[in-house]
């Protein structure tokens, strides 16, 4: 039997009851007014995968207005500690790689990047208080670094090797290979472009990295993370803390299986100390900058070699 008509000839209006729950839920002709908003916990990036903090700690992250965005992990030494033991049993399939290879998986992560381009600006122009032109700019920026950092995946070794004369039936070669698995404590005031200019050198020749993002602004670290999973990187790879610097650079410099680590995003009077920790087991070091970079400038090619060892090979001739 078909429902009554009105004078209209429509359907007459649903119970009072139903109509208020629409208006909760929808608003009246706006669908959040009244709605309550999910609050999203970020998670770390550990092995291809999304583990929540060992700790079970959680910290809120602010816009520049001191308004609530979201809350973050907040990560501890045991943290640290499995970023580290999937980053080395990561860097055996990486570093073996073709170059052509990793280079493609780069490319590969700017076409996700890009994909998603309007969340990534919304993020950065929320924490770094920039306008949304200014914001597009910085994210397209650091789209544009991973196919610079692509390309050079296999002309690196033309360009830093080098076949040696030597006295004797000898071919002498030096040729560059991954340091192995390096900790990047990334810039605290650029949150996406500052990050991926720092990560980016060290992956594409081979090595693996284990990345404390930005304290203040972790948002589009865990959300490049998020970019990561979906694209052909293996897990590992590139592995994504958030929490604070103070408690888990320490643990980063001082762990004997991390073979470098980039202070780039570590104040002057840590930094010392995390130098000292790092003399342990003759990491190499990258000291903090004396002023926050233009990470707009041009890149090149001293984050790729800052990370690279030379390997002398002797062959004989003929053989």
């Amino acid at each position: 039997m078909s429902e009554p008509k009105n004078r209209r000839g429509s359907a007459p209006a649903r119970s009072s009851r139903a109509s208020a729950t629409e208006t909760t839920r929808h608003g009246s002709g706006d669908r959040s007014a009244g709605r309550i908003a999910v609050r999203k916990t970020y998670k770390l990036f550990v092995g291809g995968k999304f583990p929540r903090s060992e700790s079970g700690r959680s910290y809120v992250v602010s816009d520049s207005k001191g308004g609530f965005l979201a809350n973050a992990a907040l990560a501890s030494r045991k943290d640290a500690r499995d970023a580290v033991l999937a980053a080395r049993k990561a860097g055996t399939g990486w570093s073996g790689a073709t170059a052509y290879n990793r280079g493609q998986v780069l490319y590969r992560i700017a076409e996700m990047l890009e994909g998603r381009r309007d969340q990534f600006v919304a993020e950065v122009a929320a924490g770094e208080g920039l306008s949304g032109a200014r914001a597009g700019a910085s994210v397209d920026a650091a789209i544009d670094r991973w196919v610079w950092y692509a390309g050079w995946s296999d002309k690196i070794a033309q360009v830093h090797g080098s076949s040696n004369p030597v006295a004797g039936p000898f071919f002498n070669f030096s040729v560059p290979e991954p340091t192995g698995v390096v900790a990047v404590i990334a810039p605290q005031q650029s949150s996406l472009l500052g990050l991926v200019s720092v990560v980016a050198p060290v992956v594409v020749t081979g090595n693996t990295a284990v990345v404390l993002a930005s304290e203040p602004r972790p948002l589009p670290a865990i959300t490049l993370a998020e970019v990561l999973a979906t694209s052909d990187l293996p897990g590992g790879v590139i592995n994504l803390l958030t929490g604070r610097v103070a408690e888990v650079a320490p643990w980063l410099a001082s762990h004997m299986d991390v073979n470098a680590i980039d202070l780039t995003g570590v104040a002057a009077d840590l930094a010392v100390e995390l130098e000292r920790q790092a003399a342990e087991n003759l990491k190499r070091v990258v000291r903090p900058p004396a002023a926050e970079p233009s990470w707009t400038d041009e890149p090149g090619l001293d984050r790729i070699l800052d990370f690279l060892e030379t390997k002398t090979v002797w062959h004989p001739v003929g053989v």
